[in-house]
C-alpha cells in the first residue's frame, strides 16, 4: 500500500511521492495552490503570495495547533511550488505525461523519527487530492485512512523512522494497539 520513498541525501532526509493524475497540469495547479482547492486535500491554509521570497503563514484547519511560519522559495506556474513548511521543506513539481500530470511531492523533513508517520500523512493527502481533481469524495475519513496506511509506512521505512509518534486525534488508539 505504501508509495512513497523515504530517501538520505546528504546527511538529511526526504519523503518523496510521484504519482501520475488524469488531469491536465493547469488544474492540477489550480488544486495545489488555490485554497478552495487546498482545503480538500492539504492540512493547512497557505497564507501569503506565490512569489519566490514572500513570507508564509500556515493554519491548521482542524487541529488547535500554533501556526507556522514559512517562505516561498520557488513558485513557477504549472511546474514548481517549493516552500518552508515549519521545519521542513516541501516541494512539489508538475511535469505534463501522456496521462495527464506526473506529480512529484517531496518533503524534506527535520528529523528521521517522524518519517513513517509524514509519509502516513503525505500518501493520505495525496489521495484526498485525487478524489478532488476526480470531483468525488474519499469512502473513508482521513483519520481511517491513514490508520489504514501507517503500518505500511511503519514496516517500510523501519523503526528509526518511526520514533516520533502520530498526530493526536490518532494517537492514543494507534498506540494501544501498536505500541
Amino acid at each position: 500500500m505504501r508509495d512513497g520513498q523515504l530517501e538520505q541525501v546528504g546527511g538529511n532526509w526526504r519523503l518523496r511521492f510521484r504519482r501520475v493524475l488524469p488531469h491536465a497540469p493547469e488544474k492540477v495547479w489550480r488544486a495545489i495552490t488555490e485554497p478552495e482547492h487546498l482545503e480538500a486535500w492539504f492540512p493547512t491554509t497557505i497564507e501569503g503570495e506565490r512569489t519566490s521570497g514572500a513570507a508564509l503563514r500556515f493554519a491548521h484547519r482542524t487541529r488547535d495547533l500554533p501556526v507556522m511560519e514559512g517562505e516561498m522559495i520557488a513558485c513557477e506556474p504549472n511546474s514548481l511550488l517549493e516552500f518552508n513548511w515549519g521545519e521542513d521543506t516541501l516541494r512539489i513539481e508538475l511535469a505534463p505525461h501522456e496521462s495527464g500530470t506526473e506529480i512529484t511531492l517531496i518533503d524534506a523533513i527535520a528529523e528521521l523519527g517522524k518519517a513513517a508517520r509524514d509519509g502516513a500523512g503525505w500518501h493520505v493527502c495525496l489521495d484526498q487530492l485525487t478524489y478532488h481533481l476526480d470531483g468525488a469524495e474519499p469512502p473513508w475519513t482521513q483519520p481511517d485512512h491513514w490508520r489504514e496506511v501507517i503500518d505500511s509506512y511503519v514496516e517500510g521505512f523501519g523503526p528509526e523512522a518511526a520514533t516520533i509518534g502520530p498526530p493526536d486525534e490518532l494517537g492514543e488508539e494507534y498506540l494501544e494497539a501498536n505500541g
